[in-house]
């Protein structure tokens, strides 16, 4: 998501400081970024002179300080871990400028319990981009319990200066994307479990039936296993209702290896490609 989120404001003109601990995870993220704005370039949706002023906004850190210091916002893109994101808002509230906004990617966690980590509670908030970044409209922002109109009002229309379609939200679990979209996921992976119907059957009926463009289950692996796991934990800690409980095959996956693409294989084996995706062995019909 942190590559995708670097891509568009810097394809809008922004200067971007992208961070990471890692310098061969930032390089590799330059490559993913370059490789998609000549996706764009193929397509006729930039030129060649476009893709070349994207990618010199682009700088690249493994010092936290350093990359925020003199930023205006900051846009936290890092795994769906509560303990991690808090210290990274800690970090962030400590090194930026004292009028700078710190938004959270993140797709399920509060902003408000973030936001308390930080001594700018009305300037925290939620900037919960689709995937993939360039391509996908929607931006939910969530107002966490302190976070201010004014900072609302900016980000709203950031989003809009980024081509994007913000939609205000409050902070609850989940949000609405995912309170919605997670509980869809794992009724899909029940039903699978349960012997109700095999994979692409399941993926099938969703697609033709409900004219999903990508069934519940391919999706989850396009998301990453992993992370569908985390959001639903966290729907079922925070409403405390059993229906958010995360079914036994996914956490099983989980804890096999088994994250989607990412891995290589979820609910379908993606070893010669996502375009060429085959149902995994393990779910294939005897």
């Amino acid at each position: 998501m942190g590559n995708g989120i670097a891509h568009t404001f810097a394809q809008f003109g922004y200067q971007v400081n992208l961070i990471d601990i890692n310098m061969e995870a930032l390089q590799k993220a330059l490559k993913t970024i370059e490789k998609n704005l000549d996706r764009q370039v193929q397509k006729g949706a930039l030129t060649e002179t476009d893709k070349e002023n994207t990618l010199q906004k682009i700088s690249i850190f493994t010092d936290i300080k350093e990359g925020v210091v003199s930023a205006d916002l900051i846009v936290e893109a890092a795994t769906e871990q509560l303990e991690l994101k808090l210290k990274i808002f800690r970090e962030v509230d400590a090194f930026a400028p004292p009028s700078a906004i710190i938004a959270s990617n993140t797709s399920s966690i509060s902003i408000t319990q973030i936001a308390a980590a930080t001594n700018r509670g009305a300037q925290v908030i939620g900037m919960h981009f689709m995937n993939p970044v360039p391509v996908m409209q929607l931006v939910e922002v969530i107002r966490g319990y302190a976070t201010s109109d004014e900072t609302t009002d900016a980000i709203m229309e950031l989003s809009k200066r980024l081509s994007k379609t913000p939609v205000e939200v409050n902070d609850y679990p989940g949000f609405v994307a995912n309170r919605i979209l997670m509980p869809m996921i794992n009724e899909a992976i029940f039903t699978l479990h349960e012997g109700v119907a095999g994979v692409t059957e399941i993926d099938t009926v969703m697609k033709l039936g409900m004219a999903h463009p990508m069934g519940p289950l391919q999706l989850a692996d396009f998301i990453g296993l992993d992370v569908c796991l985390a959001i639903l934990k966290v729907l079922h800690e925070g409403f405390g209702n059993p229906k958010y409980a995360p079914c036994p095959l996914l956490v099983n996956m989980v804890m096999a290896g088994k994250k989607g693409i990412k891995s290589g294989e979820g609910f379908y084996n993606y070893t010669d490609g996502p375009k060429a995706a085959k149902v995994a062995a393990k779910f294939l019909k005897p």
